[in-house]
């Protein structure tokens, strides 16, 4: 059975309760470890980074808008084809969430696990980027603050990009 979504008003450095779990319309998946650590990076200290992503909202949007502009892509939409679109934006807004420090819990997998057998290649990280960017940039969200945030997710390729 289902357990009910992480609420958003968690600490941002305490991991959801229980095991993983599948909102209506997700996938199951293997069990895992649930663990900040998952999220491949620190969150930023203080409030910040949240306000200018626009808070909880913006970046709900920008997650929309980054799934739809991936999902559809010529270039790389075939990577997202077989991908649960549900869990993909779900995980993704709670680690954006958690990263930004807006107050979030990160439920999902670790990012070498969630990558795995993708076939994610650098040139397929550089237009999931440029996307990433749209997706900010259509929110408003400071050049500045992108290039933070960008900063932020960078090391994490080595986890993402098999080739």
């Amino acid at each position: 059975m289902a357990q009910p979504p992480v609420s958003t008003d968690a600490a941002p450095d305490t991991p959801p309760p229980g095991a993983p779990y599948a909102v209506p319309g997700e996938e199951k998946v293997d069990p895992y470890t649930l663990s900040p650590q998952n999220a491949g990076a620190r969150p930023f200290a203080g409030t910040g980074m949240a306000h200018a992503f626009h808070g909880q909202e913006g970046i709900h949007r920008i997650v929309e808008r980054f799934t739809q502009l991936s999902y559809d892509d010529k270039v790389i939409g075939e990577i997202f084809f077989k991908h649960d679109k549900v869990r993909f934006k779900r995980t993704l807004f709670e680690q954006f969430c958690f990263l930004l420090n807006a107050g979030c819990s990160y439920s999902g997998r670790d990012m070498a696990s969630s990558h795995k057998d993708l076939g994610v290649q650098q040139a397929d990280m550089n237009r999931l980027v440029e996307l990433l960017q749209r997706a900010m940039s259509e929110e408003h969200v400071r050049f500045a603050a992108q290039n933070r945030f960008l900063s932020k997710l960078a090391p994490m390729r080595p986890d993402v990009v098999v080739r």
